[in-house]
């Protein structure tokens, strides 16, 4: 029996029902500014509940309209909030649920990774993390058929990160995504001028970015890394802060989409 993972923030970070999920998702696509640039190999997305940060992240999943067809495996790396680890947690399940229907993971893929000691095998890390979730039903409409390598990641040192996505980094039929936010209850102006700081970091491929900057840090350095190497050059695309989506801008949190592609062509 295939082993599935259901949603477990469907209804709270984003709407539970499908058809309202789709339309939503697809209403945020098309209000997204559409880059003619060549199409990212890599992603940072913010991973907030829709109503905070699903404007920033439609603005990076909508430049994936000219590779819909083409990307056929995502690697998706964010955060662990509930269940700490050290290294990156694969999932035993087969599937992961959303509203929209299942994605299949690519379990070759996942099995290559098994003799790398900074990866470890759990659901229970897998279960009701959103870091990973709230990108899937983007990702469900954004492309067409594609399969998921899903990876919690904990502390784990930038070379750690790099190594696994060196791995799974294949050609353009692959396409990497980072789930981060960045600076967390600050007050509005404090918080806009930390994340700017943050992003000229990111830009500058400064691998030692700390979680006070991005919850998502320590994968975030690792695509640094991987990304020097491979001679991608990253773009900002959008940022933002809650104040400027949900109002209360006493206490927010930052958002940042940014876009990596072939240097020459950010």
């Amino acid at each position: 029996m295939t082993h599935i993972r259901p949603p477990a923030v469907a209804g709270a970070f984003y709407p539970g029902q499908p058809g309202v999920l789709a339309a939503t998702v697809d209403r945020l696509l098309a209000e997204a500014a559409r880059p003619e640039e060549l199409p990212p190999k890599a992603l940072i997305v913010p991973h907030a509940g829709y109503i905070y940060s699903g404007p920033t992240a439609a603005q990076a999943y909508a430049a994936l309209a000219p590779r819909r067809r083409q990307i056929r495996r995502v690697v998706l790396l964010g955060p662990t909030h509930r269940v700490a680890v050290n290294g990156l947690a694969l999932p035993e399940s087969a599937v992961f649920a959303t509203p929209l229907g299942d994605i299949a993971l690519d379990l070759e893929a996942m099995a290559g990774l098994r003799d790398l000691p900074q990866i470890v095998f759990s659901d229970r890390v897998h279960a009701d993390e959103h870091s990973l979730e709230v990108h899937l039903p983007f990702l469900q409409r954004a492309l067409d058929d594609f399969k998921l390598v899903p990876l919690a990641v904990g502390h784990a040192a930038p070379e750690a990160v790099a190594e696994v996505l060196d791995r799974l980094w294949g050609g353009p039929e692959t396409l990497i995504v980072i789930s981060s936010d960045l600076s967390h209850f600050l007050p509005y102006a404090a918080a806009r001028q930390v994340d700017r700081d943050t992003c000229r970091h990111i830009l500058d491929l400064d691998t030692t970015i700390n979680p006070q900057q991005a919850c998502g840090a320590f994968p975030i350095n690792g695509l640094l890394l991987a990304a020097g190497r491979h001679g991608l050059a990253p773009q900002l695309v959008h940022l933002c802060n809650s104040g400027d989506t949900a109002g209360d801008k006493e206490r927010v949190v930052g958002y940042a989409a940014f876009a990596f592609r072939e240097a020459g062509h950010a």
